[in-house]
């Protein structure tokens, strides 16, 4: 790789990779029968890990397949993906986590990592087969229900001390459901007015506050997906600031959109949590800032046309996510001064492979370390199509925006995944899943 800014700072540098590490940084490097990449004008990252993915496989392979997200992910700059365990069947057990984690290594695109459901068929009643898929084939790291609370404040506790003795981290959908059912929306004027159902803050932030305490009693961590009001990021960081091991992600759309978007009745912005008030993208954008948010998760949630084109109610929640993050992260937190490209590597790639453990990943810009790497064209403009996204569904809320940045290049252990905006072909299996 010639001519590279690493973290977007210095002057340019070569990096010769080899055998999956980084083996030289220098000037005027050389290698014969080398790939050659000029990176002049770009910036180097450490490969991007979401902490947490839908991929739809099993179960839902007309809207996501590992082999599809692995594509989508590989472009959008990731290395590392957590793939969710609300499929059908659930991964509630080391059969189904084993089987996510052999068919994201056929790929061979990013690494796909399982999460684990905390409960049997997410029902929230018993607790699933935490210990045989930690120390399965896929060495599953994370349990989340997500898409559902685990909301028996007794089940929660008890997982929370497997999982301390597991060396695990429970991720959790915080949402108490007491207070959301038949909710569509964010509980505000937007939705009074438009006679959409409410959905309150105190829904999201007293499940933050509980789990917030049944960590510090049961000394385990726990982690906060797609955190969304400014009441989640004041509770996040008063646990901090008396020891709590708790972390939080943000999504992009919870940077960028608000419930503004709901004036059109399109499904695109249905999402769970609900796009809340300016105030509180304001205060998720400052909490990313300072750390108390610790990353971006692109909570990627494929759906089929026919689970988004109805009406509002009875749409499915969640929109994609993996080839716009970065995008949105430099448009939220780069442009306004927020985040400086180092800040970006903190909250795509280091921070969340710390919270997971991950050895590979995020790691620093160094010789000997792997080499997950991320190509930024910092000075790029794009728009965005859904039909050209790699992803089989099309829900983007970004239909037609132009966003600035976008990888240029992926390398995962110094292969190359993805390129130009496309997945290396080179890469993916023959009969992956294409739309028509």
């Amino acid at each position: 790789m010639k001519n590279a800014l690493l973290y977007g700072e210095g002057e340019p540098v070569d990096l010769l990779m080899a055998d999956g590490e980084i083996r030289r940084i220098g000037t005027d490097l050389d290698a014969a029968d080398a790939e050659i990449i000029d990176a002049s004008g770009q910036i180097l990252l450490p490969g991007f890990v979401d902490l947490h993915t839908h991929l739809r496989e099993p179960g839902r392979e007309d809207t996501e397949t590992i082999a599809s997200g692995s594509a989508a992910a590989a472009i959008g700059g990731y290395t590392a993906v957590f793939a969710m365990a609300n499929t059908d069947p659930v991964a509630d057990s080391a059969v189904v986590t084993d089987h996510v984690w052999r068919r994201g290594r056929e790929v061979g695109l990013v690494d796909v990592y399982p999460v684990g459901a905390v409960t049997v068929g997410l029902g929230g009643t018993r607790l699933a087969e935490m210990g045989t898929m930690a120390t399965g084939a896929a060495a599953v790291r994370m349990f989340s229900d997500d898409g559902r609370c685990v909301h028996d404040p007794l089940i929660m506790r008890r997982a929370l001390e497997y999982a301390r003795s597991l060396g695990v981290v429970i991720a959790q959908h915080a949402e108490e459901p007491g207070l959301t059912q038949g909710a569509v929306a964010h509980e505000g004027a937007a939705a009074a007015r438009l006679g959409l159902a409410g959905w309150p803050r105190a829904a999201e932030e007293s499940i933050v506050a509980r789990d917030a305490l049944l960590a510090r009693d049961a000394g385990a961590r726990v982690h906060i997906c797609h955190a969304s009001t400014a009441g989640t990021v004041e509770l996040v960081n008063w646990a901090k600031s008396r020891g709590i091991a708790i972390t939080a992600e943000v999504t992009p759309h919870h940077l960028l959109l608000d419930d503004s978007r709901l004036e059109t009745y399109d499904a695109v912005n249905k999402v769970n949590p609900p796009l809340r008030e300016a105030s509180d993208v304001a205060a998720l954008r400052r909490g990313l800032a300072d750390g108390t948010i610790d990353c971006v998760a692109t909570d990627h949630a494929p759906h089929a046309e026919q689970d988004k084109c109805c009406e509002f109610s009875a749409a499915r929640p969640g929109m994609l996510g993996l080839e716009t993050a970065l995008s949105i992260v430099v448009q939220t937190m780069v442009e306004p001064g927020l985040l400086d490209w180092r800040g970006v590597a903190r909250v795509l790639s280091e921070r969340p492979a710390e919270i997971v453990g991950l050895d590979e990943h995020g790691r620093p810009l160094e010789v000997g370390e792997p080499a997950n790497v991320t190509l930024v064209d910092p000075h790029a403009r794009w728009t965005v199509r859904g039909a050209e996204l790699a992803s089989i569904s099309h829900n983007t809320p970004y239909e037609a925006m132009t966003l600035p940045a976008r990888v240029t290049a992926t390398l995962l252990r110094g292969r190359v995944t993805a390129r130009g905006g496309k997945a290396r072909p080179d890469q993916v299996e023959a009969q992956m899943t294409r739309r028509g």
